[in-house]
């Protein structure tokens, strides 16, 4: 499995995914443009010395990464516009779960292209959106728990 943010803005955000990837061994995808740099003291302080444990691929758009990807894996979108939650789905290994942008999510014209795959944690109707590192780890521990977490003790 592997998660890909797509236009991170937050850095701390980034450095507290970092923290999960590493926890779990799944490589991370970081989708350009991003509204901070990797080597910001604020993503290293969140992500600890975490870094070196991380596989990490940068792409340089999001058309950069489906042209290198669609078709060869399964990909599922995070998005509060989903029919479907993330539990619903039976996840493989190589799958790859993509997030938005902390501000927008991901485009909209990318998600309805694509409503099969997309995949929402249930909230309140009034509520806001979880925080991405939050939403992320909840997604890859379930996916992890169907998987029954194999790889890690």
């Amino acid at each position: 499995m592997e998660i890909v943010l797509v236009e991170p803005e937050i850095p701390q955000n980034t450095g507290n995914i970092v923290r999960t990837c590493a926890a779990t061994n799944i490589k991370l995808h970081l989708v350009h443009p991003m509204g901070f740099s990797i080597d910001e003291k604020q993503v290293k302080r969140a992500g600890l010395d975490y870094w070196h444990l991380v596989e990490i691929e940068e792409h340089l758009s999001l058309q950069a990464f489906m042209e290198k990807y669609e078709g060869q894996r399964r990909m599922f979108y995070s998005t509060t516009k989903a029919k479907d939650h993330y539990a619903q789905v039976e996840y493989q290994a190589g799958d790859m779960i993509l997030f938005g942008k902390e501000t927008k999510g991901l485009p909209e014209e990318f998600i309805f292209q694509n409503p099969e795959r997309n995949i929402r944690i249930p909230m309140g109707e009034e509520s806001r959106s979880l925080n991405l590192s939050n939403a992320v780890a909840i997604v890859t521990y379930e996916a992890l728990r169907q998987m029954n977490f194999e790889g890690l003790r």
